[in-house]
């Protein structure tokens, strides 16, 4: 086996002959007997030569191929995303925590005098074993030269656990490694307050603030006056009045608005209480026992104290806040005209309005735009119209109406927003006395006019004694657009009659109807059928018709003058109408045609006669407003907005086809078969109840 170390170490050096060379391997051969095995170490010998003369080249660096290279963070000193330059290229390949130190160590010699002090028996040198002493003759001559270490005579060995080939049970469970993830955040700033509100502690607060800012002034007074005690009470009097003048610009200022406003709504929540309460969760448990009645929960009241001796004209929701709704306020009385005024209330404040708009003129009627909820359009009785912005600070209109500008002679009744033209300019159209409905236009700054129809009245036209013909218009008092069809709407006069008009005649109707025989107060489309509608009156009655029959489907005499009626949006068969005697009504025509599904009084005096009445959008709640300034808010119990009862497995069908169809077919028993096949604007049949 030292034949290729030497062999391959002389023929590097290049110094020895082939006689020595064969020599050597004759020497060699003689260790081996069997010619087998000298075949095999003769092939190993000369391999081990070949790989010992073949060199190989490595090349050491300091960095760590496996580390990456491209990690980006997010720098918040610069915002932006920037490479990590460092990144770690240390990489461990074998780490192992061990107890052996250093034999020549102070450590090891202390521990070894330990050791010997408890088993008092000196520490020898160990043997080497017996394994040495039994190898092969072949190595002897190798192992001659090896130092040997025998025991001590007197000692003992001592077994030392084995580092490289000990475990602990403990260490035999697999342990998970560890991954560290890390993030930069920014920690957020945190402050806690807590405390009891009540008009005790403001009231103390208040004056706890005012006897400091005293303090503060009598110091300074006393630093810069050197005056008698009469002199400085004098001069403390303008120090007050500047003081209640500082404290009057803050309370004007829109910090304190803002705050007061918040806690003006938590003291109103703790009043109002438990009329919110009824207002989220009261549900009539008696509406179980009767099948085709139901009732309605006065709620809150609306009052404010420059509005007593107003009517309420109009009413409005807004439509995206469904808590807000809009209030006009004017006299219907020719002799008692004065001021007017529209207020914006909140059902989160029923105490005190959240917006106040005073007017010159009495405001007839209002409208918000679906799409803009700031902007209010207004009627008001001297024939002006006006459009606001509620959100501004500034109470003056954005747009007005002039005589020059075409504004109305009579008052105007009715107001209503429509979708924008061809050119993207907000329209919206009135209804007034003086015969003519006009389509108002918002172009940059001004206010421009387009009539649409003249009311001309069917009478014969007169002479006068030059012989020019006159001919007389009728009197507008409302009107209303077809939801899916918005060219198509009707008009109701105070001749009692109904025309079916369109935007793109102007001339003449499309269709009469000889309605009621006084004036009519109100007109309004089904929210879900395009041919349906309702009309009241001043003859006590309240119509259903359809748009291709002349005669009504439906008549109801309430027994008192009707002043509004309006259709629910939640369905097409229920609506609610108000009378003069402080009655609410409403029907279902799904549940039964002929009578009322509720009649109640709502006003709290007698005499008092209700104008207008409102459903909310989004709650189950309507609105009536009376003569007096008040507004009273009404909850509908479940049996005024329970959906038809369907068989066991079926669904029930929502949406507006649903809606058309549970219409069509209460109709259908009304309508004569023969009729609508052969001519539509026959009479049809009439339920009066």
């Amino acid at each position: 086996m030292f034949a290729p170390m030497e062999g391959g170490s002389a023929g590097r050096r290049g110094g020895s002959t082939r006689s020595n060379e064969s020599s050597k391997w004759d020497y060699v051969k003689t260790f081996y007997t069997d010619q087998a095995k000298w075949d095999f170490v003769k092939s190993v010998a000369f391999f081990g030569v070949a790989e010992l003369n073949e060199e190989h080249t490595r090349i050491l660096t300091a960095r760590n191929p496996q580390a990456a290279e491209n990690i980006i963070r997010y720098s918040y000193k610069d915002r932006i995303y920037k490479p990590i330059p460092h990144v770690d290229q240390l990489a461990v390949h074998y780490q192992m925590d061990s107890n052996l130190i250093n034999k020549d160590s102070d450590d090891a010699k202390r521990q070894v005098t330990v050791d010997t002090a408890t088993e008092g028996v000196e520490v020898g040198t160990a043997s080497v074993g017996t394994d040495a002493e039994t190898a092969t003759k072949e190595g002897e001559d190798e192992d001659e030269d090896k130092p040997k270490k025998t025991a001590g005579a007197g000692g003992k060995g001592k077994k030392l656990t084995n580092q490289f080939n000990f475990s602990e049970r403990a260490s035999q469970t697999y342990n998970n490694p560890c991954r560290n993830r890390e993030t930069f955040v920014e920690q957020t700033p945190r402050a806690v307050f807590t405390d009891n509100v009540s008009q005790w502690s403001i009231f103390d607060a208040y004056n706890e603030d005012f006897e400091q800012q005293q303090k503060l002034k009598e110091k300074e007074s006393k630093k810069h006056t050197l005056k008698k005690d009469d002199d400085r009470k004098k001069k403390f009097v303008p120090s007050d009045q500047q003081a209640g003048d500082e404290f009057a610009k803050f309370v004007r200022s829109k910090t304190a608005n803002i705050s007061l406003k918040i806690l003006e709504r938590m003291i109103n929540l703790n009043t109002f209480d438990d009329i919110a309460q009824d207002f989220k969760y009261w549900e009539d448990a008696a509406d179980e026992y009767r099948e085709q009645q139901g009732s309605l929960l006065p709620l809150w009241v609306f009052q404010y104290d420059m509005v007593k001796k107003l009517s309420c004209t109009n009413l409005a929701w807004n439509t995206q806040y469904p808590d807000l709704f809009a209030a006009s306020f004017g006299s219907y009385d020719f002799l008692k005209q004065s001021r007017g005024m529209f207020l914006i209330y909140s059902l989160k404040n029923p105490s005190f309005p959240e917006n106040m708009f005073p007017t010159d003129s009495g405001v007839m009627s209002l409208d918000f735009h679906p799409k803009h909820p700031n902007l209010l359009c207004c009627g008001f009785y001297d024939g002006s119209v006006a459009v606001y912005n509620i959100a501004d600070e500034n109470k003056r209109p954005k747009y007005q109406s002039t005589a020059r500008s075409g504004k109305h002679t009579d008052p105007v009744w009715q107001v209503r927003w429509q979708k924008d033209d061809l050119d993207s300019n907000l329209n919206f159209y009135s209804v007034s006395s003086d015969g003519r409905v006009v389509c108002w236009t918002l172009v940059k700054s001004d206010l421009m006019y387009t009539d649409i129809v003249q009311l001309k009245l069917d009478k014969p036209t007169t002479e006068t004694d030059e012989g020019v013909p006159l001919t007389t218009l009728g009197c507008g008092t409302c009107f209303d657009f077809n939801k899916q069809q918005d060219y198509l709407f009707i008009v109701g006069t105070e001749e009692g009659k109904i025309h079916k008009c369109s935007k793109s005649y102007n001339n003449q109707f499309l269709d009469t109807f000889d309605a009621h025989h006084m004036a009519v107060y109100a007109v309004r489309w089904n929210t879900y059928h395009p041919k349906i509608f309702a009309s009241c009156s001043a003859d006590w009655t309240v119509k259903i018709w359809d748009i291709n029959y002349k005669d009504p489907l439906f008549v109801y005499d309430l027994g008192s003058a009707v002043g509004d009626v309006n259709w629910a949006p939640y369905s097409s068969t229920v609506f609610a109408a108000c009378t003069a005697d402080g009655k609410v009504f409403v029907f279902d025509l799904n549940v039964n045609k002929y009578e009322p599904l509720t009649e109640q009084i709502v006003v709290q005096k007698k005499r008092t006669k209700l104008t207008h009445i409102t459903f909310n959008h989004q709650f189950p709640i309507l609105l009536a407003g009376d003569d007096r300034g008040n507004i009273t808010t009404l909850k509908l119990s479940p049996n005024l907005r329970k959906k038809p009862k369907v068989k066991k497995g079926q669904e029930v069908p929502e949406g507006p086809e649903a809606e058309n169809a549970k219409l069509d077919k209460i109709l259908a028993l009304i309508r004569d078969p023969d009729a609508a096949k052969n001519k539509p604007t026959t009479q049809g049949a009439t339920t009066t109840s």
